[in-house]
């Protein structure tokens, strides 16, 4: 039976622009992209992890909104568990540590990116909602 593995993205927003963040090379999926964030640690709720996190991985403080999508996918390294919720910068600027890449997109550009499998669900929700609202 494949590990569970829970964890959480950050859909930071600013404007009408979402960050996306490019994995690095020594990582399990490699250069694709995704929502910034971790695992959940036993102790923690996802919104307290998805704080620390973005503290430790890109030295920023975030407000944490609604939850974006929860997604369950089956890679094989195991079975991730995401969910992801929109997020406002509070505090700092994103620094790179744990990615090579960072860009700002709109909605309808997060599509032109090749994105991890588990945060397809959200980039899709994203885009529906975004054009919803236009």
């Amino acid at each position: 039976m494949k590990k569970k593995i829970h964890v959480v993205g950050a859909v930071i927003t600013d404007g009408e622009k979402i960050l996306c963040a490019q994995r690095g090379t020594e990582k399990a999926l490699p250069g694709l992209w995704e929502f910034p964030g971790g695992k959940i640690e036993s102790d923690e709720t996802p919104q307290q992890a998805l704080q620390r996190e973005i503290k430790e991985e890109m030295h920023c403080d975030i407000e944490i909104g609604e939850q974006v999508e929860h997604t369950v996918y089956e890679y094989d390294f195991g079975i991730v568990h995401l969910t992801t919720f929109y997020c406002n910068l509070v505090e700092g600027t994103p620094v790179l540590t744990e990615h090579t890449a960072i860009e700002w997109l709109k909605p309808h550009e997060l599509e032109t990116l090749e994105w991890a499998p588990a945060d397809i669900p959200a980039i899709e929700k994203i885009a529906q909602t975004f054009v919803t609202q236009d």
